[in-house]
């Protein structure tokens, strides 16, 4: 509600306030009611980033590098979680039992960093415009566009406003047929990114890697060097992105996710069995490592990425906040469902665990297939002089899709295109 009425400006401005907030009160937090309320502010710091920033990336950007753009969202998130792995890794060290503090409290630097930043920001064209402000819309667009010559990108964004306006619950419309498609993507899309075990991985790196036999050093060095190739996987998904699409960047990541997955769990079922008593050898420690890293790989080029910039550019301007929140809530609840049971499951399932994940990536990978049309190059409102409902025949045309998205709405907006050519 607030990034559609305020703007997606406001809404970041908010969530890096609050988590600041946040971060401060987990650094100086003297009992666990303080900590709880610290680290409640800092989800909502990060539901309002989360809500806000790809949608504002998908915006301003022009068509043939939104992908890459929007990726730079993820890009962010990704040298943030390198750079806490190395903070967690030297505060550690700290004798006196306070370095905790330390590695919480230095979340206030992207927090400041975000706060400040987008006070700097402009809003988006499509934001200005759904808010009534015509002209002021058009000069932001001409602005970023770096030209004078934005009509028909204009006039599309004008349709698009003029369409949002006449819907008063955008949530009761995005559950009307016609908004099937991207009802079910945003959606699915955070729902399998979770279930893709990711977050075994990334939240709990140093337990898991203590637990199969690294000290506590190696444990934690080794979540640093995952950390790395998570960065280095998310370059190539802001390069190749674009070039190759989305669904090229699903389908192989999801194969190499499943094929690590499955060498992981045979290779810790083999040492450790059902009993989980075992160890590594060097060679076998070293190759566990290598997996894993092929695996948060392959993740941060295909799920991790794209899980949010393909939600945030499906959806037409009169559903896309009501969209993007779906998006949000669903990756943040089964963010925290997965959290919250990883340790038992461990402790139940052992190596099965891994078998548990991969099958879910071999379900996701069967629906990206399927059900995901490409949406590369395809415009937000009006990109290049191709009208927003360009992805409308994108879901006509699709085999599945196509009986949800009635004739009328490809075919009105290409008379209305026809005749303001003239």
């Amino acid at each position: 509600m607030i990034t559609r009425v305020y703007g997606r400006k406001i809404s970041m401005f908010l969530g890096g306030l609050a988590f600041l907030i946040g971060a401060i009160l987990n650094g100086v937090a003297m009992n666990i009611a303080v900590l709880i309320i610290g680290r409640l502010l800092l989800g909502v710091g990060v539901g309002f980033a989360n809500q806000s920033v790809p949608v504002y990336l998908s915006e301003m950007a022009p068509a043939k590098i939104r992908g890459a753009l929007n990726i730079g969202f993820q890009m962010a998130i990704t040298i943030g979680i390198l750079g806490a792995n190395f903070v967690n890794y030297g505060t550690a060290r700290i004798e006196g039992g306070w370095g905790w503090r330390v590695s919480l409290a230095l979340a206030g630097v992207p927090a400041i960093l975000m706060t400040i930043g987008s006070l700097f920001l402009p809003d988006t064209p499509n934001s200005i415009m759904e808010r009534g402000h015509h002209e002021e819309a058009k000069k932001m667009l001409q602005k970023i566009r770096g030209t004078e010559n934005v009509d028909h990108e204009f006039r599309d964004l004008v349709q698009a406003s003029e369409a949002a306006k006449k819907v008063d619950h955008p949530w009761r419309n995005i559950l009307e047929p016609r908004y099937r498609p991207q009802l079910v993507i945003c959606f699915l899309v955070p729902f399998f990114q979770q279930l893709t075990g990711i977050n075994v991985i990334m939240f709990y790196a140093p337990v898991l890697f203590k637990t199969l036999g690294f000290g506590d050093d190696a444990s934690l060095m080794s979540s640093a060097i995952t950390g790395v190739a998570n960065v280095v996987a998310t370059v190539v998904s802001i390069v190749s992105v674009d070039r190759f699409g989305r669904r090229g960047l699903f389908l192989e990541g999801g194969t190499q996710m499943i094929i690590c997955q499955i060498a992981v769990g045979a290779l810790i079922g083999v040492n450790f069995g059902v009993i989980g008593e075992g160890s590594f050898s060097k060679v076998e420690a070293d190759l566990l490592l290598t997996l894993i890293c092929l695996y948060v790989a392959a993740f941060a080029w295909s799920w991790d990425p794209l899980g949010w910039l393909v939600p945030s550019e499906i959806c037409p301007l009169e559903i896309r906040s009501a969209g993007q929140v779906i998006n949000v809530s669903v990756n943040m609840f089964f963010t925290f469902i997965i959290a919250q049971g990883f340790l038992s499951m461990l402790c139940s399932m052992k190596f099965g665990l891994f078998f548990f994940f991969g099958g879910f990536v071999v379900v996701m990978t069967i629906f990206i297939f399927f059900l995901l049309p490409e949406t590369k190059n395809v415009p937000i409102e009006e990109m290049n002089r191709v009208p927003i409902e360009e992805m409308n025949s994108v879901w006509k045309a699709h085999w599945f899709w196509g009986k949800y998205i009635p004739n009328e709405a490809v075919i009105a907006r290409t008379l209305r295109n026809r005749h303001f050519c003239r």
